[in-house]
């Protein structure tokens, strides 16, 4: 049984919830949610004390100004603002695509905050051999968002990562007719979130300073992502193998019970 939490935070009001007990393991996306998490955390419950949020300004977490942009640091702040007002001193983390952004951002941050962060494919262009070229491609994105919308912009950004339509743990619509609240998401991904999470340069000394662990995660089937490049790239920086989990980008949404299970075994559970 999950409850509801609301924090206020500078800037926003931010939803989360929390499932069972035992060590606190905080599960965050970008621009995934409370409900793309809710299997996995379930799965978790029995050894855990789970922690699942809306990132700000997706779904019931609001903003204050909604024209401001996410940055990954922002996000970083919130998770150790929701952390104080659990009263917890650290927690394990498992960030997926720009939650592993963030998560990135809350070791540099606030690195006594975590115990182990398990980055999960997260989309650090600015590491590729071809980042220029890779990060005007999000330029483009973003502007064909603001000049023709969520639809055509949404296409070109799953045409660039390699996904596929409708892949489960994308940042997508969901299948059939999106909903008020599916569009409002995506167009805040598109808009306000995209530019500043691909962009985001992980800071590899603090990364690698303790007394967080970091430990890439990447996707058995994701080979053909430009994530898979991503995740490659940074855990050749950190001088470590990538921890390798079921499925693909969003195989937490997949395959909850078999991802969970590799989980404990990388957080030693």
């Amino acid at each position: 049984m999950a409850t509801t939490h609301t924090l206020g935070v500078p800037g926003a009001r931010l939803r989360y919830e929390v499932r069972g007990s035992g060590p606190v393991l905080v599960l965050t996306g970008a621009p995934m949610g409370t409900a793309h998490f809710a299997p996995l955390a379930d799965t978790l419950a029995d050894s855990y004390t789970v922690v699942t949020h809306d990132p700000r300004g997706i779904s019931g977490s609001t903003l204050d100004d909604p024209e401001q942009d996410s940055t990954p640091e922002l996000r970083a702040d919130d998770i150790a603002a929701i952390l104080d007002d659990l009263g917890a001193e650290s927690a394990d983390v498992l960030g997926s695509s720009g939650g592993a952004v963030t998560g990135l951002a809350l070791v540099a941050r606030h690195p006594a905050r975590v115990r182990t962060l398990v980055a999960h494919e997260p989309p650090v262009l600015g590491l590729l051999p071809d980042a220029d070229e890779r990060l005007a491609e999000t330029d483009d994105i973003v502007e064909t968002f603001h000049r023709e919308g969520v639809g055509p912009a949404f296409a070109k950004f799953m045409a660039t990562s390699g996904l596929e339509t409708g892949e489960e743990g994308a940042p997508a619509e969901p299948p059939g007719e999106p909903s008020a609240q599916d569009l409002a998401d995506g167009a805040r991904f598109l808009g306000h979130e995209l530019r500043g999470t691909a962009g985001y340069l992980p800071d590899i000394d603090a990364l690698t300073a303790g007394p967080a662990r970091v430990v890439i995660g990447i996707g058995a089937t994701s080979g053909p992502l430009l994530t898979y490049r991503t995740s490659t790239a940074l855990a050749t920086r950190l001088g470590s193998r990538p921890a390798e989990f079921p499925g693909g980008h969003g195989g937490f949404v997949e395959s909850p019970g078999e991802f969970a299970e590799v989980l404990r075994k990388v957080l030693g559970g």
